[in-house]
């Protein structure tokens, strides 16, 4: 079974396409709804709530937190603040991925174009019809429902594998791509999965997937009309002959956490070879030396989790192990974010350090050399990043960056002594320029350090000090403090 216990599937949040290539949208003035949007923005997300007594009904739910409804003449409105009968839909998905949407009570379907909306029609035609555009976050972990485990890439064998307890390491790490309606499933090292379980480096029409959704499960449609799923022992993951998609072709996304190695004082990475304590004494980094990062909500501090599903945890005269399997004061830390180097502080009040003999313990009043670590982020070899108004993306005519966009860059990360060097296209390097504009033009790279702040949302400093911030759709490197503005989902 999973141990990874804190990773609940993601909510399904998505735009909806009509047949003009248009957006639903849930307008703030007066509650009201048109398809006049051309691309995917706060307005134009939508989340799937399941009806607990019958999962077939599902509710929509506006940015706004108000419920899509139909009346029995017709009449759409999205102001309801909680679900009613009217706010009962069927989806109906269609062969090329597309969804009619009915009326549970009145069994008329919903359509229409621009401020022309209503939910009347008898019949299906090409008004009736969504395309369905996710709207998570691209990078996540995929698992297999009927296995109960987690799809990785596995280099060796060219392929994906579906046979882990836990999503562990960059392998874990998947990434779909929105392009021509279709899904594209890419592995950490950039390939694409196609429907023969083969991976390549270029994406083609066997690369391509619809989503379907089965009791708020995912399924992935090839161009055959096939599904993926695991096969063989080590669950292969590839389309089979099934044109339905039973429990076998069905997966949950769910949240990929951040995954760090620590170097302490001394040189070593911190490490659980030696079973229960905690020790910086390694010099390579495997599986016993990545610890994945936990933010909790409510305090944000931090939880470091073992590849066993131990939390690291604050025992008797500041000793620190890993013998906690639940959440509790002693496994949280304080993370104290300077620049290169990060500090830990206990439950108890005191830094962590490192002892002469490697070992970890919270015994310090204040922060010197030896309680200073380097912490590396090893799962987002990709980096896409998210803000308030959307996706940050190269801009079309000049070397800035914009940070509204509905479409996604992917840059790459480079580490470096505790910081950070994003590169994007043609392998130039991000920088802040004399004005605070953050460039991607850059031939020699700048160093940003990341500070995570938040569950799912990091804040990344400029070398001037500067937080990077969305403003006027634009990438500034000129935020003071890391408010909503500089928050990334990542």
């Amino acid at each position: 079974m999973p141990t990874n216990g804190t990773n609940c599937p993601l909510k399904l949040q998505f735009g909806l396409i009509n047949h003009e290539s248009r957006y639903l949208t849930a307008e703030a003035f007066g509650f009201k709804v048109n398809a006049s949007a051309p691309s995917l923005k706060r307005k134009q997300v939508w989340t799937l709530e399941q009806d607990s007594q019958d999962p077939q009904v599902v509710y929509l739910r506006s940015h706004l937190g108000r419920y899509l409804a139909s009346d029995k003449d017709g009449k759409v409105t999205c102001e309801a603040e909680g679900r009613n009968t009217d706010c009962r839909f069927l989806i109906a998905a269609q062969s090329d991925g597309r969804w009619a949407l009915q009326s549970e009570p009145y069994l008329r379907l919903f359509g229409g174009s621009r401020d022309y909306l209503s939910c009347f029609a008898q019949v299906i035609t090409e008004a009736e019809l969504w395309a369905v555009h996710l709207a998570l976050h691209p990078q996540a972990n995929l698992l297999s429902v009927a296995r109960k485990r987690y799809a990785h890439l596995s280099p060796d064998d060219g392929e994906i594998a579906v046979d882990r307890n836990i999503p562990w390491g960059v392998a874990a790490l998947l990434t779909l791509v929105y392009l021509d309606g279709k899904y594209r499933l890419k592995t950490c090292d950039s390939r694409y999965l196609g429907n023969d379980g083969k991976l390549s480096a270029e994406s083609g029409r066997g690369t391509g997937y619809t989503l379907e959704l089965k009791c708020g499960k995912l399924a992935f449609k090839d161009c055959e009309g096939k599904y993926l799923s695991p096969m063989g022992p080590t669950g292969t993951l590839r389309s089979g002959r099934c044109s339905k998609p039973g429990k076998d072709e069905l997966f949950d996304l769910e949240e990929s956490h951040p995954q760090v190695v620590l170097m302490a004082a001394n040189g070593k990475y911190v490490s659980i070879r030696q079973r229960v304590s905690i020790s910086a004494n390694q010099e390579d980094e495997t599986d016993l030396e990545t610890f994945q990062m936990e933010i909790d909500k409510e305090s944000r501090k931090c939880l470091f989790r073992t590849n066993e599903g131990k939390y690291w945890a604050l025992v008797a005269h500041g000793g620190i192990q890993t013998t906690a399997t639940e959440r509790s004061a002693n496994t949280m830390f304080a993370v104290e974010w300077m620049g290169r180097r990060v500090a830990l502080r206990a439950s108890n009040g005191k830094y962590i350090c490192t002892k002469k003999n490697g070992q970890l313990a919270a015994v310090s009043d204040s922060v010197g050399e030896d309680e200073k670590l380097i912490l590396k982020l090893i799962n987002r070899p990709m980096l896409i990043l998210r803000g308030l108004n959307g996706f940050i993306c190269h801009h079309k005519n000049s070397n800035t960056l914009d940070a509204n966009r509905s479409v996604y860059d992917i840059f790459t990360l480079h580490f470096s002594d505790g910081a950070y060097h994003i590169k994007g296209e043609g392998g130039r390097f991000w920088y802040v320029n004399s004005s605070g504009l953050v460039c991607s033009d850059g031939e020699t790279p700048d160093d940003f350090s990341f500070e995570f702040l938040e569950h799912g949302r990091i804040a990344i400093r400029g070398k001037n000090g500067r937080y990077l911030r969305g403003q006027g759709g634009m990438l500034k490197g000129d935020g003071v403090t890391p408010d909503s503005s500089a928050l990334w989902e990542y």
